[in-house]
């Protein structure tokens, strides 16, 4: 029964992330640099929470490839690419900018 929820909740919300830009306003050639609010609504229940679950996977790959990172000599390579760059996506841009 919950699982039924939650798909029901993920399509809704993904749904209102692709009808966040409105065919109107493609048309007239203008676009809102502001987000929308499916934008904003889909970046935080949908985005954030996959870039904080890439961010805790890339910690653990980091954690588990240490030591082959030290002996080819690449730590702060494999640090900024498993563990800075998603924390980065996760906390630090404006809710609805993807």
């Amino acid at each position: 029964m919950t699982r039924q929820i939650c798909r029901k909740f993920v399509a809704a919300a993904t749904a209102c992330a692709v009808l966040a830009v409105s065919p109107a306003t493609l048309a007239a050639g203008y676009v809102d640099e502001r987000p929308s609010f499916a934008a904003m609504f889909a970046d935080g229940v949908l985005v954030r929470p996959l870039g904080l679950g890439a961010m805790v996977l890339g910690a653990a790959t980091w954690v588990v490839t240490l030591p082959f990172s030290a002996l080819g000599g690449n730590v702060d390579e494999a640090t900024q690419k498993l563990v800075v760059e998603p924390a980065q996506f996760t906390f630090t841009r404006p809710l609805g900018e993807l």
